[in-house]
């Protein structure tokens, strides 16, 4: 899967697509100093989002924007 693209939006909020959902936008947020995927407005035309896929986009957005390591040292990780 590949960011297609993305673009900050307000509050430190950043939209994105991936590949494997385009017609679906992604919402990060940032917590502490990292992102993870606060919503989904999911299109129908669309596969079903499952937990690895969650996963990877958030890695591949942290990856894009250089806080892999941060997103990696997450006390929570699932």
């Amino acid at each position: 899967m590949e960011m297609i693209s993305y673009s900050y939006w307000k509050r430190n909020q950043i939209k994105a697509v991936f590949s494997r959902f385009p017609s679906s936008i992604v919402t990060f947020r940032m917590v502490g100093r990292y992102y993870f995927i606060y919503s989904i407005q999911w299109s129908e035309i669309d596969p079903m989002v499952i937990r690895e896929d969650l996963k990877e986009m958030e890695w591949i957005m942290n990856e894009e924007l250089g806080l892999q390591e941060y997103y990696d040292n997450r006390k929570r990780a699932f």
